[in-house]
């Protein structure tokens, strides 16, 4: 069984006699957690149990435990290869192939990633549900972070919304874009009669979007770019709909108008992801090699 989650805190002399709830908000923990520890969970200051409306003195140590997280029984583990790049207590990150699902779903109901990770938790004796900080389309590959429990995804929600989550993709698109790096600032919406296609549209959600194109390929009589991406929003299909919108599709993204004769699926993988840690607070970096797909058809 895992030990149970807990934080630690230590009390200055800038928390003198205020309320212990509001001493425990200010450290980012959010109302719902504090009435689910309620039941299930403790507030310790010094060791003693205390209610949120203890008066906080300078010095005073406390103690923040979760009651167990809920466990969806329904998402069965499945024993598949998870490579992962990196994990402690509270973090994971993997690299995901792709092909590979993030979640369950009616055409993917099992051999997703969230299934992986509910099998490495079993095999580690974690209980906790999956909580993804970061997604990636299906045919999309590379870095995947996860939280190992809600209060982390709690934390790292926060940090996302600063934009302090950094992510650099890498793809390959057709035609060599001029200029060779910018930004895109194109608004993305649905498409009325399409659940999955989007497009740009001046009533969609703001999308900014920065590109630098790498190196250039030619191939007979088309040309080919590298192009290393950055997020500084994040639309469902981003990149693929402001690279198609600049006449420069991914490869083998038909959806968008990519030519599939060199790779069966968007050519786009997810290189680096760089944040702080939500406890340590030391800044994480980590870089995954672009897949053999692609580095293939760069070689070639």
């Amino acid at each position: 069984m895992t030990k149970p989650f807990t934080l630690q805190f230590t009390a200055s002399e800038c928390d003198r006699n205020i309320l212990l709830r509001d001493f425990l908000i200010q450290q980012n923990i959010s109302k719902t957690a504090l009435t689910d520890i309620k039941s299930g969970g403790a507030i310790l200051v010094n060791g003693k149990t205390e209610t949120v409306r203890y008066i906080v003195q300078p010095g005073d140590r406390i103690t923040v435990q979760y009651p167990p997280e809920k466990v969806n029984y329904q998402m069965k583990g499945n024993a598949m290869p998870l490579s992962i790049i990196y994990e402690d207590e509270y973090l994971l990150v993997t690299e995901k192939p792709a092909g590979i699902s993030i979640i369950p779903s009616k055409r993917h109901p099992s051999e997703t990633l969230a299934n992986a990770i509910v099998h490495h938790y079993e095999q580690t004796r974690h209980m906790a549900a999956v909580h993804f900080a970061t997604r990636l389309d299906l045919d999309t590959s590379g870095l995947v972070l996860t939280a190992k429990h809600r209060h982390i995804h709690h934390l790292l929600s926060l940090v996302q919304q600063e934009q302090t989550i950094t992510k650099t993709y890498l793809a390959l698109a057709e035609g060599i874009p001029s200029p060779p790096e910018g930004r895109i600032d194109k608004p993305i919406g649905r498409i009325d009669n399409s659940r999955i296609r989007r497009q740009i549209h001046p009533d969609g959600q703001p999308a900014v979007t920065l590109y630098k194109t790498l190196n250039t390929f030619r191939s007979g009589t088309r040309f080919y770019s590298l192009i290393q991406l950055q997020l500084l929003t994040g639309r469902t299909h981003q990149i693929r709909v402001h690279m198609a919108s600049l006449g420069h599709p991914l490869l083998g993204d038909s959806l968008y108008g990519g030519s599939c004769h060199l790779i069966s699926r968007q050519a786009l993988h997810c290189a680096t992801l760089q944040f702080t840690h939500p406890v340590s607070g030391e800044p994480m970096h980590f870089e995954s090699p672009l897949p053999d797909d692609m580095q293939q058809l760069i070689n070639t």
